[in-house]
């Protein structure tokens, strides 16, 4: 079996990993770009009603797109991954809509917060759209990477990376191998992780309320998790943050029932909830890999860090990572030395420690009910509510990291 020579392989071709290779265009390496499901030839768009949907990619020079996943969920982006999707030529085939302001507060507690884009000079502060739009639009744009389609990693030992292809088992000799988003092979990649369980369980399903959402997100925080509503075309993009036995029980309601719940947990500001889609779940974790003990190799993504989903830091962090290793691929013809992967690792590390501790601080924080916290919590939003450069500080962080684009 031959080995093939390349200077990047990306193992992953979800929205992360495409991003990636589309952000290498220009940079004078060759790229592979394996993805592990098949490509989509019909040139179709799956077509979505009001919910919220997913996906995952690859293709050649842009010419086919991935099959899409099916995957029942909405994903948020902030402003900056607005801004990076542009520079990649993928934000024009994505139907987004807008959040032009957060109403942020906790359930039986006093204090609240309202962040809006108009006081910072944005369009928006982010914006909501399907998954499989994003995968879509990320796998059509123009991009010389070399595309794999159904090719699943089953062997890394740092100078050798095995594929798995339905034309038989490929071998690479990679500069650097990028293990990103859904493509994780944590065991082969040898990486040294840390794990948290949160014992919780988030539900999403789209929701309409009779009251029309005008471009607010609403981030309302009980004492099981919070519950977040996302304007999503003429509905709400719904994740609900519970206990593992209380989100089951959620699914099993009948939609008159489930709404009544979900009225009794937010109130009444939207007037009454009036219609629900499918309701699905999954269990929530904290992981993120503290080093890798493989050479030539990085992780970006889902694969390098999984974060709890309160207040959609996941992908848009991801992105960031994506953006980085690019930009600094663009200065280096040894991609894979540990010079550069040092120098990755220095650079991110400072964003991709605040998200972490961001997003698990604001569990810990709201995810209980304890009086003396409780009283804290109010007191925090109101000050949030009372002090812009606190609430330019939390916005910031929302959306752009704790660096901004360079």
């Amino acid at each position: 079996m031959d080995t093939e020579a390349v200077d990047i392989l990306i193992a992953g071709g979800g929205p992360v990993g495409t991003a990636l290779a589309l952000a290498l265009e220009g940079s004078g390496h060759s790229v592979v770009l394996a993805e592990a499901r098949g490509a989509d030839t019909s040139g179709s768009r799956s077509d979505d009603t009001g919910g919220a949907r997913s996906a995952d990619t690859g293709g050649a020079a842009g010419a086919v797109r991935n099959a899409p996943t099916g995957d029942a969920r909405a994903i948020a982006l902030s402003h900056a991954s607005r801004l990076i999707l542009e520079r990649l030529n993928a934000w024009s085939g994505i139907a987004a809509t807008p959040i032009e302001s957060i109403h942020i507060s906790q359930q039986a507690g006093f204090g609240r917060t309202l962040i809006s884009a108009a006081e910072f000079g944005l369009p928006a502060l982010g914006y909501v759209a399907n998954y499989d739009d994003l995968q879509q639009s990320l796998s059509a744009a123009p991009c010389s990477a070399t595309r794999l389609y159904g090719a699943k990693l089953t062997g890394f030992d740092g100078s050798k990376a095995t594929m798995q292809t339905r034309e038989g088992e490929r071998t690479f000799a990679p500069g650097l191998t990028v293990f990103a988003d859904g493509a994780r092979v944590a065991d082969a990649s040898g990486a040294s992780s840390y794990s948290k369980d949160y014992h919780q369980t988030a539900l999403v399903a789209w929701v309409k309320t009779a009251q029309a959402h005008r471009g607010r997100a609403w981030e309302r925080f009980t004492p099981g998790g919070p519950l977040a509503l996302l304007p999503h075309g003429a509905a709400y993009a719904l994740v609900w943050t519970t206990g593992l036995d209380r989100g089951a029980q959620l699914c099993a309601l009948d939609t008159p029932a489930f709404l009544a719940e979900l009225q009794a947990s937010f109130g009444d500001r939207l007037g009454a909830f009036v219609d629900a889609g499918a309701r699905s779940t999954f269990p929530l974790a904290l992981r993120y890999r503290r080093e890798e003990t493989q050479p030539h190799s990085l992780a970006v993504g889902n694969a390098a860090q999984t974060l709890h989903p309160v207040a959609g830091q996941g992908f848009n962090l991801g992105l960031r990572d994506a953006w980085e290793l690019a930009r600094l691929a663009r200065d280096t013809r040894e991609p894979g030395s540990d010079s550069f992967i040092d120098g990755y690792r220095r650079a991110r590390a400072l964003d991709r420690r605040a998200g972490i501790q961001f997003t698990d601080g604001l569990v810990s924080l709201f995810s209980n009910s304890d009086p003396l916290l409780k009283f804290g919590r109010g007191a925090g939003l109101l000050a949030l509510d009372l002090l812009p450069f606190a609430r330019r500080f939390v916005a910031r962080r929302m959306i752009y990291g704790a660096r901004a684009l360079p």
